[in-house]
Formats: C-alpha cells, sequence, structure tokens
C-alpha cells in the first residue's frame, strides 16, 4: 500500500504567459475573423459603413447641387422662352441621360383669343335737361356721348345713364355755381364729362377723373383726356338734281321745282359702329394723358384749367364763362380745341357725371 502522500501527483499544464506591455512580436497571431459572414454579424460595421457612405454622399451632394440646379434652371428658361432648338433638345437629352431625339421638351402653352366677345353696351340715357330749355342750347347729344364713353374707364363705361350737373342755360353764367353743384359727387368713384361751345358753334371738351373744385395743387389721375368735335363740310345733296340731258326722260314724271330741305345742324358722330359716314359729317378727335406732366386738372376761384405745361393751358375757362383758352399742352399732347384760335367766346357749358 502506498502512502497517500507518495502517490503521483496530476500533471499541470502551463499556461502561456502574455507578452510584456510594449513589445510586438511577429508571432503574434491575429484571432479576429475577417471573413464576410462574421463583418454581416457584427453591428458595429454596419454603423461605420452607412456613416462613411452618408459623409461621403452629403459632401458630393453640396458639391453638385448648385451646378444641377443652374443647369436644370437653364433648361426650363430654354424650354419656356424659345422655341425648342437642336442645341436645347440635345441638352435636355443629356440631362435626362438619353441622347434619343425623342426626348420630351416642355413648350408654353400658346394663348388664343377667346371667341367669346364681350356683350354690346346699353345705349345711353342723358338726364337732366328740363323741358323748357331749348334743344339748340343743349349740347351734347347721344352720338356724340357714345364716342366719349368708348374712351373713359372701364368701370363707367357699363353705366348707361349720364346725369347732367350744370349747365350754364339752366343754371347761369358762374364757375362758383358749376363748383358748388358738383362738390356733392366728391370723393364718389365716377367721371365727369365737360361740354364746351364756342362761338363758332365748335363744341370740345374734356373728360375729368374727379370734379372740378379749388385747390392749391394740381389732381386728377391719367384717366382725364381731352376731346374735341368739327363738323365737316358737307357734300352737295345729289340726289333731287334734274337728269343729264342725255338720260331718256319719255316715262320719267318731272317736277318743275327742286325740292331743298333744310335742317338744323346737330352734332353727331363722324362713324356709326357699322362703319358708316353720318350725314352731318362730324369729326371727333380725343387727345389721351402722354404722361409728360402730372398738370391735370388746376382750379381757383377765378378760372378752370385742364392740361398744363410750358405756360399752356389744354383749356382754360374764365369764372364768368364768358371767354376760354385752349393751346398745345404737354399733358396731353393736344391740338387747339377751338377753331377761333387760341382765344374764344364761351356760347354754352355743361358738366355730365357718369356714375352711380
Amino acid at each position: 500500500m502506498q502512502h497517500p502522500f507518495n502517490s503521483p501527483s496530476p500533471t499541470r499544464t502551463r499556461s502561456p504567459s502574455p507578452p510584456p506591455i510594449g513589445h510586438s512580436s511577429s508571432s503574434a497571431i491575429d484571432t479576429r475573423d475577417t471573413s464576410p459572414s462574421s463583418r454581416d454579424s457584427d453591428p458595429d460595421s454596419h454603423r461605420k459603413d452607412s456613416t462613411n457612405d452618408k459623409n461621403e454622399g452629403g459632401f458630393f451632394q453640396h458639391i453638385t447641387y448648385p451646378v444641377s440646379y443652374t443647369f436644370s434652371g437653364l433648361l426650363r428658361r430654354l424650354s419656356a422662352d424659345e422655341a425648342p432648338t437642336p442645341l436645347a433638345r440635345a441638352l435636355s437629352a443629356n440631362y435626362n441621360g438619353t441622347m434619343s431625339p425623342s426626348a420630351t421638351f416642355f413648350d408654353a402653352p400658346k394663348r388664343r383669343l377667346s371667341p367669346f366677345q364681350p356683350p354690346p353696351l346699353t345705349p345711353l340715357t342723358l338726364v337732366g335737361y328740363r323741358e323748357s330749355t331749348p334743344l339748340a342750347s343743349r349740347l351734347l347729344e347721344k352720338a356724340l356721348a357714345e364716342e366719349i364713353r368708348l374712351l373713359v374707364p372701364p368701370r363707367v363705361q357699363l353705366v348707361d345713364e349720364w346725369k347732367l350737373i350744370y349747365s350754364l342755360e339752366q343754371n347761369g353764367t358762374s364757375l362758383g355755381s358749376l363748383y358748388s353743384l358738383s362738390d356733392e359727387y366728391r370723393g364718389k368713384r365716377g367721371g365727369f364729362v365737360l361740354v364746351v361751345r364756342d362761338a363758332s358753334q365748335g363744341v370740345f371738351g374734356a373728360y375729368l377723373s374727379d370734379p372740378p373744385q379749388p385747390h392749391p395743387h394740381y389732381y386728377g389721375t391719367g384717366e382725364c383726356f381731352l376731346w374735341s368735335a368739327f363738323r365737316l363740310p358737307s357734300l352737295p345733296d345729289l340726289s333731287s338734281l334734274p337728269p343729264p340731258p342725255s338720260a331718256d326722260t319719255t316715262h320719267m314724271q318731272r317736277s318743275t321745282t327742286i325740292a331743298t330741305t333744310t335742317k338744323k345742324p346737330s352734332l353727331t358722330a363722324s362713324a356709326s359702329r357699322s362703319g358708316t359716314s353720318t350725314p352731318d359729317r362730324i369729326r371727333f378727335k380725343a387727345f389721351p394723358y402722354t404722361g409728360e406732366n402730372d398738370y391735370t386738372i388746376f382750379c381757383q376761384q377765378g378760372f378752370l384749367s385742364i392740361g398744363g405745361g410750358d405756360g399752356h393751358y389744354g383749356l382754360w375757362l374764365d369764372n364768368n364763362l364768358a371767354k376760354g383758352i385752349s393751346s398745345p399742352c404737354p399733358t396731353f399732347g393736344n391740338a387747339r380745341l377751338s377753331d377761333e384760335g387760341e382765344k374764344f367766346g364761351i356760347l354754352g357749358v355743361e358738366l355730365w357725371y357718369i356714375g352711380s
């Protein structure tokens, strides 16, 4: 029997000691698994790769975005402003990644006139004349008013009733009366038509955006304009003349006298809407705002003036409405409104309101 202390002891294996710190050995073995399967199983490797991709993509996107934005804007300009050219088609195809000649190209829509026309305006109605006012003293006729209506702003073109505010025949020869009667229309969105008749039976006037009122400065807008209507020499009526001697008058009933009719001269427009001349042969002219200055309306207690510049008035009336002046002025680029010359006498004045 062996003594327990004399029995052989079990064999012990000595573990290799780690290399000292700072010591490198070529015999050191890297036990990390670099196979693709191991990288797929490592979540940290995916996180690092995605972080690198984001950094690289953001850097390149930051560099290329201004270039692509500018290039796409150039293509839009070429496609919208100009007709498709071979160069523009090539650029568009290259930008889209295809060089096919059938590359899509944006064409701006073509505008066409609408077949629907606005309805005709309702015929005008002039109100304000008294029954006792003679026809010869009424300055504004419907035919002339229709011509003026075509030039007024659209917001007042639809108004089919013009109201007489002041008439020299009905309200007396005073500029103060004209101011006081037009004062109640101050601030309203309407227009005013001034009509003047001179000593030679010529009729002219102005369209005003504001009522005539005494004011220390010029006022009014570019909607104002001057106008004139004058009568052309009438042609003789040849329908009542006897036939020439060479004509066959065997079965023709002849009269011994030539019937002639005299009618009161009336002021009508130079042409109807169909384009045919009216019997009275009246020519209408308008002088719109030129924009050279802002001297549209200037009124004082002693006078009323429309248009100015260079020391001249387009239309000027005195306080008694007995004398007037009309000269070419830069505001409207007008000619003299009266056939009498720069100075003229006044036979009638009217002021009409267009609005609600």
